[in-house]
């Protein structure tokens, strides 16, 4: 009964239970475990995801593409899969990885789901696995932008401040907290054409700019989309003040021309009157 409420939420029914059994299994359990299964649902699952990017986004050129693809594979997508399938109640691991917590371990979760794919791609074919793979990944891709998916902060904030013509951010490294096993790096991210100084903090010096880069990104995005109400109030002024001034200037040659142009007449008629 346990086994079928797994297979409800997969949306496929295996023919041959051993097989969902040994798809279950890690290696601490028994000699007949998974990570066959595994290596085969891996490649099945970049074909499959490969062929729905290929079709979905035709625009995409093929570096883009192995982006998108890489990122929808990777071990911290599949364990989220995994988290919403709820596939920890599942797994059937020795007692030391259940004394330890490895039915949460998101390594353990990501290789098990693909173990099931290869898993229905044994039991009942390539088209079969397809279905279930589409059926993962299409609200996923239905909600995400393909120009972002996969870039890290870093790069996402370089490119925003390169679309607005502004100078790249600078990171420092403001201190270090911990001991030299178990260090916390405090990075400090500037912008200082928009004014922004922001603090991460991660295990590594890369991991601390990251963060601190996706705090930098969310206030230039808040700061950029300040900046155009601000200017189209003050350019109208700005404007309207410049051509008054011209309007001024011209307004008053206008006035003062007629008068000289009817003296200079005047003028040339009182020469033309002299003895």
């Amino acid at each position: 009964m346990k086994l079928q409420l797994l297979q409800t939420r997969l949306g496929y029914t295996f023919q041959d239970a051993g097989l969902l059994q040994q798809a279950l299994t890690h290696r601490s359990h028994s000699s007949l475990h998974n990570e066959r299964l595994e290596f085969l649902g891996d490649s099945i699952l970049n074909c499959v995801v490969a062929d729905i990017l290929y079709e979905r986004f035709q625009s995409i050129d093929e570096g883009d593409l192995s982006r998108l693809r890489a990122n929808l594979v990777k071990q911290q997508s599949l364990y989220e899969i995994a988290q919403k399938l709820e596939l920890s109640q599942f797994l059937r691991l020795g007692e030391g990885e259940l004394k330890s917590g490895g039915f949460r371990r998101p390594s353990i979760l990501a290789d098990t789901l693909e173990a099931l794919l290869g898993a229905i791609f044994l039991d009942t074919g390539f088209d079969a696995a397809r279905v279930v793979i589409r059926a993962f990944y299409i609200p996923i891709l239905d909600s995400v932008d393909p120009q972002t998916l996969g870039k890290d902060a870093k790069t996402l904030l370089q490119e925003f401040l390169q679309s607005k013509k502004i100078s790249l951010p600078l990171y420092n490294v403001i201190a270090t907290h911990g001991a030299a096993h178990s260090q916390e790096f405090e990075i400090e991210c500037l912008v200082p054409k928009l004014s922004i100084q922001v603090f991460g903090h991660g295990g590594s010096r890369r991991a601390g700019e990251q963060a601190a880069a996706k705090l930098a990104l969310e206030a230039a995005e808040a700061a950029v989309l300040k900046a155009p109400h601000a200017s189209r109030k003050a350019k109208p002024r700005a404007a309207q003040l410049t051509l008054a001034g011209i309007a001024a200037i011209h307004g008053a040659a206008a006035s003062t021309a007629p008068s000289a142009a009817s003296a200079a007449p005047h003028e040339h008629h009182s020469k033309q009157n002299r003895p």
